[in-house]
């Protein structure tokens, strides 16, 4: 395997390896990219659209309440939803806080505007974080489902933040904030470039 490393005054930085700069920085597997979000992010709107609908969501938090109740129980045989005590006591803290309340509206928000995001193409790396974070939180709650598949997915998007919504919003977005897609320019501290073999 061949690393390139370009040598500046300023120090060394080691650029990704060919396969890497295909999957996440090449615009050639953006329309990969495109199919990916897309999907994740109908996942995400149809699951938040659904409870933004729901006064159990938006009013009263009881849906949400009542999810917590079941995760953090520990039965008298088999094993609990959440495995791990921190995050249980993290959950009946937020439930005896009455946190459900306001919590059910972020939550259904939150996947709400995250779908829409993926979907339009917008600032992508940023709604895959909060969508690999609600991923997370569901998983460490008990919630197997379709959850480790799609927090796979947000963290693939995650890396490939540049290319993601190469078709769609951010073709437009990141342009404006000066990045990524901007012609590799040499800077006057560059002193050299020469690949590097390493062992795999």
């Amino acid at each position: 395997m061949t690393q390139h490393i370009v040598k500046t005054t300023s120090g060394r930085i080691i650029e990704d390896p060919p396969l890497a700069r295909f999957l996440f920085s090449n615009t050639r597997f953006a329309a990969v990219w495109t199919v990916i979000r897309v999907l994740i992010g109908y996942s995400w709107l149809t699951a938040g659209w659904a409870k933004v609908n729901e006064a159990s969501w938006m009013q009263t938090g009881a849906a949400l309440q009542g999810y917590w109740t079941n995760a953090v129980a520990i039965p008298a045989t088999g094993h609990p939803a959440i495995t791990f005590d921190w995050y249980r006591s993290f959950i009946q803290g937020m439930l005896d806080s009455g946190s459900y309340v306001w919590f059910a509206k972020l939550v259904a928000f939150g996947e709400l505007f995250v779908g829409i995001a993926l979907i339009v193409g917008g600032f992508v790396g940023i709604a895959a974080v909060f969508a690999a974070l609600m991923n997370w939180s569901y998983i460490m709650a008990g919630s197997t489902s379709t959850n480790p598949l799609l927090l796979i997915g947000a963290i693939a998007l995650i890396l490939a933040w540049k290319t993601a919504g190469y078709y769609g919003a951010d073709y437009f977005l990141l342009r404006r904030l000066g990045t990524p897609w901007s012609r590799r320019k040499v800077n006057n501290e560059q002193i050299e470039q020469k690949p590097v073999r390493t062992t795999a």
